[in-house]
């Protein structure tokens, strides 16, 4: 094998939590929410191999507090079509969703519920410990904000209950809430552009109310610190990365050239900085406080000037007013608060681990603040900010009042960011509030398995790019005669591999007995799978796992290319055919072992019918050791007889109805 990979094989924590962005609590998952499962099972899968079974967690859970859950129940309600508490509301989609995820064998350890079972009381107690730890730091502070107030309905309105256009310069978002976009930008209430009641449809006021915030920008230097932690030391993708450094800028405001002379006249901005550049329809405010920029912005509206404010770090809001939501402990200063439905939905994942380990003694510091473990965590693209930034300003602030970047054993670990682009069904973000809904993850085992859609969303290189997903039986300009797209990956395991792993099994039975001869594997094939395990490593380490696919593709393909030839050339039973069969099958044995994570019920049978222990071969600490070595040094090795027509990797019978 290649020297050089072996000496510097990548570093994997002892221990390691996986997670994945929470579904919300108001809806089942739909093609695009299974496609972060999928990669995020692949991850937990493969570390389980990788490090043990035993030191790795794999835990998600539903979001069940918020507004979005809250105003989905009340519509419900109020058009007659449930009759439940909402807590029943929550429960029913979450076992909607629990379902799905035991379909396409996501295999958590835990899938809890932020607001009613085993999770709760844990869930309680962790976001009890964070707001303790906040105050602790200094860092919080409350502020009196504006809030929108519906006068028509005299109440005031939960963050979804007030929409209109994002104010943020270059986003074209028609479905801004009350301080955040569908695209995830945050931003003051005041700043939202045209905002209208969603109870009411008339235009709501602004009245001023407190809560507690963090103040994220105090620790701007040290998440910079981070922040180039992160892109020299990590794997963490350039797209995030950028992301994450727009909201560590100063405080802008970008205006029209339009108003450029209007502008000129003001005398009472405060300190700034003006830049300009050619070609542009707009100039560039900079200042150095974001109060400076707050105070700037109230002249600008008043004297008319239209402007947009740029990404960067404001007071992160932790409580709010409405009901449905995780109590906050009572302080001198504001009782009847629950948490903002964003950060405590950031520390639930803590919250799951301690759900799972049935933890009274602190046990999930083991897994959350030790530098012997990792958390991974899995997340569309929109939601960068809160698992950046603001989860690590919380991190930070947990650390007390003097916290650094550089975390000690027994703080908060900061996560490692996997974030995903777009699913887009026919061209558009798989969202359940686009015009084309996508198809619900649950509708699409009527047409595939979960295998081939596994195969076909950890193949697309959604980690770097928006990707399509145009399933043939969903697709309404799909022609009778074209290939459908989603099989192609799945074909490379119910066609390629099926095929090759039947073949060698055949031949066994009618040749050899069901007895895999007792030889070594040659030196050129050891070699070529020793460097496949190797750079199959090195990729899901670095996060590529459609390049793990790609190179899958050539290996399993080499396979059946091999024994064709083997087949042509040689006799069974001859010294040259025993060592053909004995290579094959070490490939055969590399290919399972690196597509388990991809297809686990499928390779998983393979190892069934060597009749080896599937532990002792998935485990990758012997990952480098011929097929021999798991025959317990037996003379003779007998595998299963394979009947006719048994297929390791199976098609969806539809298929097998149109074939």
């Amino acid at each position: 094998m290649n020297e050089y990979k072996l000496k510097n094989r990548p570093n994997f924590p002892k221990r390691a939590v996986v997670t994945s962005g929470m579904p919300y609590g108001n809806k089942n998952l739909h093609c695009g929410h299974i496609s972060t499962f999928i990669h995020s099972d692949f991850y937990a899968r493969f570390l389980r191999d990788r490090i043990g079974k035993d030191n790795v967690i794999y835990v998600c859970g539903t979001d069940c507090y918020g507004s979005p859950i809250l105003e989905g129940y009340r519509k419900l309600v109020e058009n007659k079509k449930f009759d439940g508490s909402i807590v029943d509301y929550v429960k029913n989609n979450h076992n909607l969703q629990s379902d799905v995820l035991k379909a396409y064998d996501i295999s958590l350890n835990i899938f809890g519920a932020s607001a009613f079972g085993e999770a709760k009381s844990y869930h309680d107690q962790t976001s009890e410990w964070v707001f303790n730890k906040l105050l602790e730091s200094g860092k919080l502070e409350i502020l009196s904000t504006l809030q929108f107030y519906d006068t028509a309905k005299q109440t005031f309105l939960n963050g979804r209950q007030v929409v209109g256009k994002c104010p943020f310069e270059n986003c074209a978002s028609e479905h801004a809430y009350a301080d955040e976009c569908d695209q995830g930008h945050q931003y003051m209430p005041e700043e939202l552009i045209d905002p209208v009641s969603t109870l009411s449809g008339e235009k709501p006021i602004l009245k001023s109310i407190e809560n507690y915030y963090l103040d994220l920008g105090s620790y701007t230097d040290l998440l910079k610190e981070w922040l180039n932690d992160l892109e020299q030391n990590t794997p963490t993708r350039n797209y995030i990365i950028k992301e994450i450094r727009e909201f560590l800028k100063k405080p802008e405001i970008y205006i029209k050239n339009e108003y450029k002379e209007q502008f000129n006249k003001l005398t009472n901005l405060g300190t700034y900085e003006i830049i300009e550049e050619k070609n542009k329809s707009s100039f560039t405010i900079v200042f150095n406080k974001l109060t400076d920029r707050e105070k700037a912005c109230d002249i600008l509206t008043k004297q008319g000037i239209r402007y947009r404010t740029g990404k960067t770090l404001v007071p992160f809001r932790l409580t709010g007013n409405i009901e449905w939501g995780v109590k906050v402990p009572e302080t001198k200063q504001l009782k009847n608060l629950t948490f903002w439905v964003w950060p405590e939905s950031l520390w639930a994942p803590i919250s799951f681990t301690k759900a799972y380990l049935k933890d009274d003694k602190e046990e999930w510091k083991k897994w959350w603040c030790s530098d012997e473990s990792k958390v991974y965590q899995f997340i569309g693209e929109d939601n960068i900010y809160f698992y950046g930034p603001a989860q690590s300003g919380i991190w930070l602030a947990c650390q007390g009042k003097n916290p650094s970047a550089k975390v000690k054993d027994g703080d908060l670990k900061f996560t490692q960011i996997i974030a995903n682009k777009h699913t887009l069904f026919l061209g558009r973000k798989a969202s359940s509030s686009s015009e084309t809904p996508p198809p619900m993850a649950f509708d699409l085992l009527n047409y595939y398995t979960p295998e081939q859609i596994r195969a076909h969303m950890l193949g697309a290189n959604v980690g770097n790019n928006n990707v399509p997903f145009s399933p043939k039986q969903f697709n309404p300009n799909a022609n009778d005669d074209e290939q459908d797209p989603v099989l192609k990956e799945g074909n490379l395991f119910t066609n390629v591999l099926n095929r090759a792993v039947r073949s060698v099994f055949y031949i066994l039975g009618e040749n050899y007995n069901w007895t895999i001869p007792n030889l070594h594997v040659s030196e050129k094939v050891k070699d070529e799978g020793d460097n496949m395990i190797l750079d199959c490593e090195r990729l899901a380490y670095d996060e590529k796992i459609h390049v793990v696919m790609n190179k899958l593709d050539g290996y399993i393909r080499n396979i059946n290319k091999h024994f064709v030839k083997l087949s042509k050339d040689y006799k069974w039973n001859s010294p040259e055919a025993n060592q053909g069969i004995v290579d094959v099958l070490n490939m055969i044995k590399v290919a399972t072992l690196i597509s388990h994570a991809i297809v686990p019920s499928g390779t998983e049978m393979i190892v069934d019918y060597l009749n080896i222990d599937k532990e002792k071969f998935f485990n990758w600490e012997n990952c480098f050791e011929e097929l021999s070595y798991f025959y317990n040094n037996e003379e003779q090795h007998k595998i299963k007889e394979l009947l006719p027509r048994v297929d390791f990797f199976k098609k969806h019978p539809s298929q097998l109805m149109q074939d």
